[in-house]
């Protein structure tokens, strides 16, 4: 049972994000904004050599199409000297345990997981990749794809202000993200975490004997920095193949509230942003309350096998903080894990599902902003509908265009999640890494391809999954499921740029009587759209007692 100590955390951790993310909204905004601030006297001259370096002009504004494909073409580029590392470590430095280079398959999957802030693992870090990969192209790879979640986020707010006439310099946001928030959080997260007892060396692997005299071999490395930017940035991609389920990565009950905090922190400070970003704080009561309203009904779920049914996991860190764990990583997108999912009871699997469906509660940092204006912009115009109006957002009428693209982004995610799960059964590639054809190996593929889709990482496979089937389609899934919402929603963006603003406000969209309508929509959207295939996996799983886990 869930006693009053466990449910005062709860209450704690997630008022501590809210609070946190309240405070550092302001200092986020005047990054965005260019405003003064005091690191200015020690950035300013490390980002205009930057500028100079790559040859940007800071002062030159971008439209949607240039901000996106700017993105989009730094991202791969990244991407390709990321493949590089993992092709050629086996002759590279810092490699004291001589990993030989990856399969073609494994890069693909791997360059695109980590580029695309998903950090799906077909591999284990620890018995895969040198020290020179795991700072170089995985902790790089992970700051930049979190700094361009960040990015998208501020100009996508941009397009949405009245007065805008552009969406920024994708560079300079995307250099001052990584310098100016980034890197000092992760900073002082990794400072913490090490203090905490998690493993910061390059030393190698440590060799001892035990007590019963048996050779045993530490595994440790560049531990700390790598989980500060993968739950600060909302990665989720860890050091060991068995994430902050490995107690080298996750020591203490101290470090696991940590990460939970770490996790939660970004997401929740950029829904401030975005009213703060507007002019119009009140803005951001329905993005905050509404994906917390989510959250909360994912929790719920999650805490069903252990409040009703009385049914537990395994037993590190307990039932309770690993279901806590499970909605957090998801509903955030992160895709840690501090314990094993196919341990999970299928209702916590269920809760798993609801927030990488939703993407919204609150997402991952940036692009769940992004995702809950879509769900606003959807829910007033069905209410425009109901209620026989024009619907409106911002003082702005809503179109056909603006609609169409909403639904297209939305529609995008079933798409790329259904199409392949069915060829994973059709080709005979879920057999072969032995997922059946019952609900719990149904809900290992669907699970696998919902998580690329959301950009989330977690999953059932592991590196069971390091085939070239899955390899590459989940790669394809990671790719699309992280691109084409960003430029679809930033083009609704760009579209809406010096749109007329009506002097009244018909529909008051910053209350919390659209928040409930805003709540409800959301979950009628996404139970419509996906109960069916839910029917298949969890919840079958759950009406045929299938409560020892899934696998």
């Amino acid at each position: 049972m869930i006693d009053a100590l466990q449910a005062g955390w709860v209450v704690a951790i997630l008022g501590a994000a809210v609070l946190s993310g309240w405070l550092l909204a302001p200092y986020v905004v005047r990054v965005f904004n260019r405003e003064p601030t005091r690191l200015d006297r020690f950035l300013d001259p490390v980002e205009n050599a930057i500028y100079r370096v790559i040859g940007v002009d800071s002062k030159h504004t971008m439209g949607w199409k240039q901000y996106f494909f700017a993105a989009l073409i730094v991202n791969v580029v990244q991407m390709a000297l990321a493949a590089v590392i993992l092709a050629f470590q086996g002759s590279l430095p810092l490699n004291p345990q001589h990993f030989p280079g990856l399969s073609w398959d494994l890069i693909f999957n791997t360059v695109i997981s980590i580029g695309t802030n998903t950090n799906l693992q077909h591999y284990a870090g620890e018995v895969t990749l040198s020290y020179l990969s795991q700072m170089s192209a995985i902790q790089y790879l992970q700051f930049t794809s979190a700094a361009t979640g960040i990015c998208a986020a501020a100009a996508f707010v941009r397009g949405l202000k009245a007065g805008s006439e552009d969406m920024g310099n994708f560079y300079v946001d995307f250099t001052r993200s990584i310098t100016r928030v980034l890197i000092p959080l992760c900073f002082v997260a990794a400072v913490a975490l090490i203090a905490l007892g998690v493993p910061q060396t390059i030393s190698g692997y440590v060799n001892l004997t035990t007590i019963e005299g048996a050779s045993q071999t530490i595994l440790v490395g560049p531990v700390a920095s790598l989980v500060s930017i993968m739950q600060l940035g909302t990665n989720g991609g860890g050091y060991y193949g068995a994430n902050s389920a490995y107690p080298l990565q996750n020591p203490t009950p101290a470090t696991d509230v940590l990460q939970l905090f770490l996790m939660l922190l970004l997401p929740t400070t950029l829904c401030f942003v975005y009213g703060d970003m507007l002019g119009k704080k009140r803005e951001a009561i329905p993005i905050v309350v509404g994906a917390y309203a989510l959250f909360a009904i994912d929790l719920m779920i999650a805490f069903i096998p252990s409040t009703v049914l009385n049914a537990g996991m395994e037993v590190r860190f307990g039932p309770f903080w690993s279901n806590f764990w499970t909605v957090v990583t998801t509903a955030v997108t992160t895709g840690s894990v501090n314990s094993s999912l196919a341990g999970a009871h299928p209702l916590v699997i269920l809760a798993a599902f609801m927030g990488m469906l939703i993407q919204a509660t609150p997402g991952g940092k940036g692009v769940g902003l992004i995702y809950m204006v879509m769900y606003v912009i959807i829910t007033v115009f069905i209410v425009g509908l109901m209620s026989g109006r024009t619907p409106e957002y911002l003082g702005m009428k809503i179109n056909r265009r603006d609609v169409l693209l909403v639904m297209a982004a939305f529609l995008l995610h079933p798409l790329i999640i259904l199409v392949p799960t069915v060829l994973a059964y059709a080709t005979g590639a879920a057999a072969a890494v032995g997922a059946g054809a019952n609900s719990l190996g149904f809900t290992e593929i669907l699970y696998e391809f919902t998580s690329s889709a959301a950009n989330n990482g977690s999953d059932f496979l592991g590196t069971a999954g390091n085939t070239v089937f899955f390899n590459v389609s989940t790669g394809i899934v990671m790719f699309l499921g992280r691109y084409a919402p960003i430029g679809i929603l930033l083009a609704l963006s760009g579209s809406m740029m010096g749109r007329k603003r009506l002097p009244e406000v018909g529909l008051k969209t910053d209350t919390l009587l659209f928040t409930g309508v805003l709540v409800a929509s959301i979950l009628i959207l996404v139970v419509l759209t996906f109960f069916p295939f839910l029917a298949l996996g969890p919840i079958l799983s759950w009406l045929q007692g299938n409560v020892n886990g899934l696998g």
